[in-house]
C-alpha cells in the first residue's frame, strides 16, 4: 500500500496572521520538480536529485493508529501537511503560501494535531492546530512568541505543555505583542499550559488579557536566569528546567509549585530526558578518560547515578531513548557507534527487532513509533545507498507494506557505498572515518579525493546515505568524512580539555587525510578539503597549516577568527547568555593568550595560503556571523589568492532554500572541476 502524492494540481489552505482560505497551487509552475523516477542510467545525475529535500519525513502514527500524519514536500521547496487515513487510503494537506512551511507535526489525539509554521526558514510563526476532516479550518494556539511545544500529557492531551521563548531570529517586522489568539480558539484547543521562560509575567500578562488568551494552568518561570529548556516527565506533566546564569548552566526540578536546584553539573552531565520514576533523568555520565561513557538513569535530586541502561566498549553513548507511547517508560534505546546499533530491553520488542531486520535484508530497520495497542507500526529503513523508505508493520494482519519512499529519484543501484575505515592520530588514538569511492577507484586508478570534516565540534558523522558525499562522489571524486578527537563517541579516548583543543582537532583531520593517501587509493596529488561551519574551521586551517597538502579549499558558512567571535559575544552578552562566559571559561581570554588565540585564527595567516578558495555563506546567520566570511575574502584580496564567493545575504546558517542549494553545489563542483584537474605530468 503507497499513497500518490499530486503531480498535477492541488489545494491548500493558506496561513495568512492566523486567517485561513483555500487557494490553488499549480506544480506546473515549478518544473524542476516534477520527476519523481529516477534520471536514466546513461545520464549523470543532476546535482539537484541531491539536494532535493525529502518527499515525506517525519510519520507519525495517531494514537489508535488510524492516521498518519507527516510532512510532504510540493512545489519547489514548500513543506506541507498531510493526514493519511489508512483504511481509507485518503489523504488531507494543508500547507502555505510563499515562504511558509509547517514543521514538528506532533497529535493531541486521534482527531486533532498540532504543529508549527515557520517562514522564510528562519523565523518561528508558532503553533498551531488542526483537527482530522477540517484541515481548513485550522487556527493558531499562539503566534510571534517563539512557541514550542514541550509534552502532551498523557491525562489531558487536549491540554499540551507549551513554552514561549521568544524566538531569537525574531524577523524584523515582528511585533512582540502580537499573540493574535482569541478565547474561542483557545477554548476550541480546550486549553494551553503555557511556559514562559525568557519572558516576565508582567510581560505577558497584556498579551493574555487584550487577546483574551484562556490558560488552564500557570507556570512560575524558574527565576534567577534565563530558561534554556524545559524537560517533562513520562506523563508529560513538567518536570525539570535547564536555566543559564552568568555563563553557568543549573538544572532545577518542579516541586510542589516551586523550582528547586538540583546538584547535577551540566557542565559534565549531558541530560537525554526523563527517567521512569520521579525525579528521574536518562543521561550520560561525565567524561572519564579511558573509559566510555554509557547510558544510564541519574537521581537529580542526589546526583546520584543509577541503573545502566546501554553500555558499549568503543563508544560514549550517543543517540536517543525509546519510550513505551502508553506508560512513556524507557524501552529501548538508539546509539550511533560505527554503525547504528538498537537495544531493546523489552522481550516483545527484541523479537519484533529481529524479525524486521530478517524482513528487510541490507538495511537498518529502525522502529519509529506505533499505536497505542502496539500491534500496529511505522519503520523506517535506509542504508549507505539506500535514502529512508517508510513501512507500516501490522502485528495482527501479519501484513506490512511501503507507506512511502523519501527520495523515489535515488536508484540505490547507482549510489556507492560508504566504508566504515579507521586512522591513528599522531598521539596513538584510533578513530573512525566514512569512506566513498567513485566507480572505478583503485590502487591502479587512484582518485581525487574530497576531505569533508563535520561541523560542531561536538558532532560525529554517521554512517548512513549522505547526499553530500553521494554528489561528489558521482562527479569522480573519493569523499573522506572523519571523525575527530570532539566528536561524541570517541571523546572517551582523550583528556577531557581536548573537546576545546582546536589546534589537535585540524591534526586529526591532516592525519585522516595522510593515512588514506597511503593506502594508494586516492592520487596524492589531487586532494581537496571542503567543510561547513566548524568544517568550514577546519578547511581553512588545514590549507594555511598544509600549504602542500591540499589543492584547494571550500569554506561554508565557517568561524576563521575565535577571538571575534569572543569579542561580538561579548558585545551581545548578559547575564542569561552561557555562551560568552562558556567561551572565556573553556578556550581562554584573548588578552591573556594572545599567541594560542593567533593559532586557531586561520584568518590571520592567508599568507601561508597556496591553493585557491570557495567562500560561502548566508547573510543572516545567527551561528557564524557572515563577518566571518568577509574578512576572510578581503583577506583573500589583500595577499593575492584565489577565490571565488556565493553570499547570499537572505540566507541563515547554510543554505535552507532549494534554489540556492542548488547554486551553492553547482558553483562548488564548477570550482573543483577547475582546480582539482589531473595535471599533464600526471596524465603521463
Amino acid at each position: 500500500m503507497s499513497f500518490p502524492l499530486p503531480s498535477r494540481k492541488l489545494t491548500v489552505a493558506i496561513i495568512i496572521a492566523g486567517l485561513c482560505c483555500v487557494a490553488p497551487l499549480q506544480s506546473e509552475d515549478l518544473p524542476a520538480l516534477k520527476r519523481l523516477t529516477p534520471v536514466p542510467a546513461d545520464q549523470q545525475i543532476p546535482a539537484a536529485d541531491f539536494l532535493r529535500p525529502a518527499l515525506l519525513r517525519e510519520p507519525k502514527l495517531s494514537p489508535s493508529g488510524t492516521h498518519v500524519a507527516a510532512i510532504v514536500t510540493a512545489g519547489e521547496d514548500n513543506h506541507l501537511l498531510l493526514v493519511y487515513d489508512l483504511a481509507s487510503q485518503k489523504y488531507d494537506l494543508l500547507g502555505q503560501q510563499g515562504d511558509l512551511d509547517v514543521n514538528d507535526v506532533f497529535w493531541l489525539n486521534d482527531k486533532r494535531l498540532v504543529y508549527q509554521v515557520s517562514t522564510q526558514k528562519l523565523y518561528g510563526i508558532g503553533l498551531f492546530a488542526a483537527d482530522v476532516g477540517d484541515l481548513a479550518n485550522t487556527y493558531p494556539i499562539l503566534q510571534y512568541w517563539g512557541t514550542s511545544l514541550i509534552a502532551i500529557p498523557r491525562s489531558d492531551r487536549l491540554s499540551p505543555l507549551v513554552w514561549n521563548s521568544i524566538d531569537q531570529l525574531r524577523p524584523p517586522w515582528q511585533d512582540l505583542g502580537a499573540a493574535t489568539v482569541s478565547s474561542a480558539m483557545a477554548s476550541k484547543a480546550k486549553g494551553v499550559n503555557l511556559l514562559t521562560g525568557m519572558i516576565s509575567e508582567s510581560e505577558i500578562q497584556p498579551v493574555i488579557e487584550n487577546n483574551d488568551l484562556h490558560i488552564l494552568d500557570r507556570y512560575p518561570v524558574p527565576g534567577g536566569g534565563s530558561t534554556l529548556s524545559y524537560i517533562a516527565d513520562k506523563d508529560g506533566k513538567l518536570a525539570f528546567a535547564l536555566e543559564a546564569s552568568n555563563g553557568n548552566i543549573a538544572l532545577k526540578r518542579f516541586m510542589q509549585g516551586t523550582w528547586v536546584r538540583c546538584p547535577v553539573n551540566l557542565d559534565r552531565w549531558t541530560v537525554l530526558g526523563c527517567g521512569d520514576r520521579p525525579g528521574e533523568l536518562v543521561a550520560r555520565p561525565p567524561h572519564r578518560e579511558g573509559t566510555p561513557s554509557p547510558l544510564e538513569f541519574l537521581d537529580a535530586a542526589t546526583a546520584t547515578p543509577g541503573e545502566i541502561l546501554v553500555e558499549d566498549k568503543g563508544y560514549d553513548f550517543i543517540g536517543s531513548v525509546y519510550r513505551d507511547p502508553v506508560s512513556g517508560e524507557v524501552i529501548g534505546a538508539t546509539a550511533e557507534r560505527e554503525g547504528p546499533h538498537t537495544t531493546w530491553f523489552n522481550e516483545t520488542y527484541q523479537r519484533l527487532q529481529g524479525t524486521l531486520n530478517r524482513s528487510f535484508p541490507g538495511l537498518v530497520v529502525r522502529i519509529l513509533g506505533s499505536d497505542d495497542a502496539q500491534d500496529f507500526f511505522l519503520v523506517m529503513t535506509y542504508s549507505d545507498r539506500q535514502p529512508p523508505i517508510y513501512d507500516w508493520v501490522d502485528l495482527k494482519a501479519h501484513r506490512s507494506g511501503l507507506f512511502k519512499q523519501s527520495a523515489p529519484w535515488i536508484d540505490p543501484k547507482r549510489m556507492l557505498p560508504e566504508a566504515i575505515v579507521r586512522f591513528r592520530t599522531r598521539d596513538g588514538r584510533q578513530l573512525d572515518a566514512y569512506l566513498t569511492l567513485p566507480a572505478g577507484a583503485s590502487k591502479e586508478h587512484p582518485a581525487p579525493m574530497v576531505v569533508l570534516p563535520h561541523g560542531g565540534p561536538w558532532a560525529r558523522d554517521n554512517w548512513g546515505f549522505d547526499p553530500e558525499a553521494q554528489f561528489l562522489a558521482s562527479r569522480g571524486y573519493a569523499v573522506l568524512k572523519p571523525n575527530y578527537r570532539a566528536s561524541p563517541g570517541c571523546t572517551w579516548m582523550f583528556p577531557e580539555k581536548d573537546q576545546w583543543d582546536f589546534v589537535k582537532m585540524s591534526y586529526d583531520v591532516t592525519d585522516a587525510t595522510k593515512a588514506l593517501i597511503a593506502t594508494g587509493l586516492v592520487d596524492a596529488g589531487r586532494i581537496a578539503i571542503m567543510g561547513g561551519s566548524f568544517g568550514g574551521y577546519l578547511a581553512l586551517k588545514g590549507v594555511v597549516d598544509e600549504p602542500s597538502l591540499y589543492r584547494c579549499a571550500v569554506a561554508i558558512s565557517g568561524v576563521y577568527d575565535w577571538e571575534q567571535v569572543i569579542r561580538d559575544r561579548k558585545y551581545d552578552y548578559s547575564q542569561f547568555d552561557p555562551w560568552y562566559a562558556l567561551l572565556l571559561r573553556q578556550l581562554g581570554d584573548p588578552r591573556n593568550e594572545p599567541a594560542k588565540f593567533d593559532a586557531i585564527a586561520p584568518v590571520r595567516h592567508i599568507d601561508r595560503v597556496r591553493v585557491p578558495i570557495f567562500v560561502t555563506h548566508g547573510g543572516y546567520d545567527p551561528i557564524a556571523d557572515i563577518g566571518q566570511s568577509t574578512r576572510l575574502i578581503s583577506e583573500l584580496k589583500k595577499h593575492g589568492v584565489p577565490y571565488d564567493s556565493f553570499i547570499v545575504s537572505t540566507e541563515g546558517h547554510g543554505m535552507l532554500h532549494f534554489t540556492n542549494r542548488v547554486e551553492q553545489y553547482t558553483r562548488i563542483e564548477a570550482f573543483l572541476a577547475k582546480n582539482m584537474a589531473a595535471t599533464a605530468a600526471a596524465a603521463q
